[in-house]
């Protein structure tokens, strides 16, 4: 979490109201000052920083509720999932916008992490305001809050993600869970073990370790996913990648691309190191990007609302469309093809932490990054950046960015003590270099085949695309 930290500071550091002490309602912004800093923590202490699918509905539907919050304090906004009548212009003020944020954030993070009660109560707490006011007045910012985050918590509650652990209602459909929240209800079983690779193109289960002798076998995250109801699209089925032709072991290509993932391993830099830690975490490279964005570009509330809602929910509509295509095309992990190729015999590649750039067995290879727990193709990371990137494109105008993150001598999460070797910079100076080079440090750090890459990111800008267009429509106050 070292490089997680230093991005929060350079972001967060640079807001004035954290500088200035206690919250502002008329200045401050709720999302961005004091629920995102409340929300984190809780979210990195239950999942991890690279499960997609559950961190971007977190940050989707939350960013959905302030939406809905504060569309009747707006001109033409209407809200997505509720219909409350517009405030008159003398309350279209952020004082009753943040307002309306806090007590619908509540709302929300009550059904998405229910045990985490008292982090929420403390959060309303620390800005002065009742957690326990379940007030329904539609004239007053606690009512429209309430009523606008119970309006969505009902409308997605059960849209597919299987948080409750009760889906799906059809009885036609094969359910291969005990009914825990976000269990698989698909039937999805991988076509190797952790254990043999019977098909050496089809994904194979790693076998994780924390370190201290705990190991884990890997099972496909969220495979329900794939069937998770969409904002701005009907039906992920209209967005489909080129078969992966290269991880079929009869294909020439299989050994080369295998081989190429080697010889980047071998080569890797300490800034190809640091931008892949960064972009694995989707918190500190999609979230705290558009947080940059909104403080250099001094975003007023509604402006940051809609413009962070934008950006989660294309990456939110992309990963349903890419869960699709990775459990239709269920390709291949680097680790498991080139133990497959190579077995005991030699390779020149990154050794581990620490060891830099060795020769050693290449049953014994290992990726930069950990093996994440879905099939390789198509990359969602390199989907989700090009999705966040095209959506930003078109909200702000223009390709700048000027994003860069001082990053200090050993902060590196996988190589602490070692990487960087000295304090570096990494950054974009436009959206299309932070696209661009997020893609490929999935393919640095050996995660992913280079095919991959481009596959994910042609869907993540289609979608992209998309999502603007959608959330524009609602803005505008003329809903599809």
């Amino acid at each position: 979490m070292r490089l997680w930290t230093s991005v929060v500071v350079s972001v967060l550091g640079a807001i004035p109201a954290l500088a200035q002490g206690p919250f502002s309602f008329s200045d401050g912004q709720a999302p961005r000052d004091v629920v995102i800093p409340a929300a984190v923590p809780v979210i990195f202490q239950v999942v991890s920083p690279g499960d997609a699918p559950l961190i971007l509905r977190t940050t989707t539907l939350l960013n959905h509720v302030w939406f809905d919050a504060i569309a009747p304090y707006h001109t033409t906004a209407v809200g997505i999932s509720s219909t409350i009548p517009r405030r008159p212009a003398a309350e279209q003020n952020d004082t009753n916008r943040n307002t309306a944020i806090f007590y619908a954030s509540l709302r929300m993070l009550e059904s998405l992490y229910p045990t985490f009660t008292e982090e929420w109560r403390q959060m309303m707490l620390s800005v002065g305001l009742d957690p326990d006011d379940a007030s329904t007045d539609l004239t007053t910012p606690i009512g429209i809050g309430n009523v606008t985050g119970a309006a969505v918590v009902a409308a997605r509650e059960q849209d597919g993600m299987n948080q409750l652990g009760n889906e799906p209602t059809d009885p036609t459909v094969v359910r291969a869970d005990t009914g825990r929240p976000y269990s698989d209800y698909t039937g999805y079983e991988p076509e190797n073990t952790p254990y043999e690779l019977a098909h050496p193109g089809k994904w194979q289960p790693s076998i994780t370790d924390n370190g201290y002798g705990i190991f884990r076998a890997q099972q496909f995250v969220t495979p329900q996913y794939a069937l998770v109801e969409p904002y701005s699209y009907s039906n992920p089925a209209q967005f489909n990648a080129i078969p992966p032709v290269a991880s079929n072991p009869a294909n020439p290509n299989y050994r080369r691309q295998a081989d190429a993932v080697l010889r980047a391993s071998a080569l890797m830099t300490d800034r190809q190191k640091m931008i892949a830690e960064l972009f694995d975490d989707k918190i500190s490279s999609l979230g705290f990007s558009a947080l940059f964005v909104t403080v250099s570009q001094n975003m007023s509330l509604e402006e940051f609302v809609h413009y962070d809602f934008l950006t989660n929910l294309a990456a939110f509509d992309t990963g349903i469309a890419i869960w699709k295509e990775k459990r239709r095309h269920n390709a291949v992990r680097p680790f498991s093809a080139i133990r497959y190729l190579y077995e005991d015999q030699l390779v020149t590649a990154w050794g581990g932490p620490g060891e830099g750039t060795v020769d050693l067995p290449a049953n014994q290879w290992q990726s930069y990054l950990p093996v994440a727990d879905h099939p390789e193709y198509p990359s969602a990371s390199a989907a989700f950046c090009a999705a966040h990137a095209q959506s930003s494109r078109l909200y702000l105008g223009t390709d700048s960015l000027g994003w860069s993150i001082d990053v200090l001598q050993g902060s590196s999460r996988i190589e602490p003590g070692h990487t960087p070797q000295q304090n570096i910079t990494i950054g974009w100076n436009t959206w299309t270099e932070f696209e661009q080079e997020c893609g490929m440090s999935r393919f640095w750090a050996g995660v992913h085949f280079p095919p991959a890459i481009p596959a994910g990111q042609s869907i993540g800008r289609e979608i992209g695309t998309l999502a603007y267009d959608y959330l524009t429509a609602y803005i505008n106050g003329t809903p599809p």
